[in-house]
């Protein structure tokens, strides 16, 4: 057997991106809102069926751009699922508004709605979702408590590219949507991210929040003779370079997402048996959603086994790692955020969650090796 280490994940090479890297550099225009970035946000556009997006610094940037359209402040509430990385959270405590944690769902590791609706204040004023692993939420009972209490919804779906629920694209069902192009994503730009929006009047908007506050962006388009400070805002504007690469990260969408389906499937037909006999939880995508293949799980019945189970594979040069641990019970959760109900779900679905290799130039051979590795463990 093959010694060769099989690591987590690996970024996907995309064939035109020297080309188009060289033609910025070439070019007069290495800052944002060049050609790239038009390109790149052309093809978003068509893969999303967003009426609007931005391209952005990094998801993290995105999730921040969305508490500034919302005018989140320290007199707000926003409630976040336990189980998510820190960006979800801290975009929002940045504003000031307190983080409420509610709990997930074990089957798919989402907020659950039920935790929401047991969650919500006066005080609440948004609900921020995360598709965990491309897998949609029930976005159909977090719109009614949203409905019913006047809450946006924030779509986190750094995890949800290309990803629908009941055909409608993740990121564009909510009030705002934001995409991570991070190296470890199914498309990349080394560091990136992309604000969707539905809302002309949050565009309009939005596009002088990313440009440091002002209607540079209209004035790039001949709307003004000049631009000048409007509102707040940051440099949330990614430069060419980065759109460059992007642009070509996106012309290969569907091939990056055949193959990584293919890793997905081979782990799906390969380990229900074993898994049935060792009592252990597969990752399941429920028939209305379609996932994005952006990672494969499954959930071994103790933390202890779990560690035996990552120890077991990495013996064998495979790198199989956890995930987030809970942030309702980190020391950020706890200094600005607080918790109505104990999150336990969360703490269980983090203490036994494996995530298994999963890229796009995976070969049969070494998905054979990681199969055989799990397969060859007793739970």
């Amino acid at each position: 057997m093959s010694t060769d280490r099989i690591i987590f994940s690996r970024p996907f090479r995309a064939t035109g991106e020297l080309a188009n890297v060289e033609a910025v550099l070439s070019s007069d225009h290495s800052h944002g809102d060049g050609p790239f970035t038009a390109a790149a946000t052309a093809k978003l556009r068509d893969i999303t069926a967003a009426p609007y997006a931005l391209l952005t610094t990094s998801c993290t940037h995105a999730l921040e751009m969305a508490g500034l359209l919302l005018e989140l402040g320290p007199e707000d509430e926003v409630i976040v699922p336990s189980f998510a990385f820190t960006s979800t959270a801290t975009a929002m405590a940045l504003r000031g508004a307190t983080v409420v944690f509610a709990d997930i769902d074990l089957a798919t590791g989402n907020i659950d709605p039920e935790s929401v609706a047991a969650a919500v204040t006066p005080r609440t004023k948004a609900v921020v979702i995360i598709h965990y692993g491309g897998v949609g939420a029930d976005m159909e009972r977090l719109q009614q408590i949203a409905d019913a209490h006047g809450l946006a919804l924030i779509e986190d779906t750094a995890h949800g590219l290309g990803g629908t629920w009941r055909g409608r694209q993740l990121g564009t069902i909510g009030t705002v949507g934001a995409l991570s192009f991070h190296d470890t994503k199914n498309v990349h730009c080394g560091e990136g991210g992309a604000l969707l929006l539905t809302d002309e009047i949050l565009m309009a908007r939005a596009e002088i929040v990313r440009e440091k506050g002002t209607d540079r962006a209209r004035f790039l388009r001949g709307a003004v003779d000049k631009y000048s400070w409007q509102d707040i805002g940051s440099s949330y504007l990614p430069s060419e370079l980065n759109a460059a690469v992007l642009d070509a990260q996106l012309a290969e969408f569907a091939t990056i997402q055949a193959n990584r389906h293919r890793v997905w499937d081979h782990y799906a037909a390969a380990l229900p048996d074993w898994a049935a006999r060792n009592d252990v939880q597969l990752m399941t995508v429920p028939e209305d959603r379609e996932h994005t293949a952006h990672l494969y799980f499954l959930r071994v019945p103790t933390e202890g086994r779990r560690d035996d189970l990552i120890k077991h594979l990495g013996a064998q040069g495979i790198s199989a790692p956890f995930h987030y641990i809970p942030l309702d019970s980190s020391p950020a959760g706890l200094k600005l955020g607080r918790t109505p109900t104990p999150c336990t779900r969360s703490a269980e679905f983090s203490g036994t969650i494996v995530r298994l290799p999963l890229w796009p130039g995976l070969t049969e051979q070494q998905l054979d090796r990681v199969v055989e590795g799990i397969t060859g463990f007793t739970v």
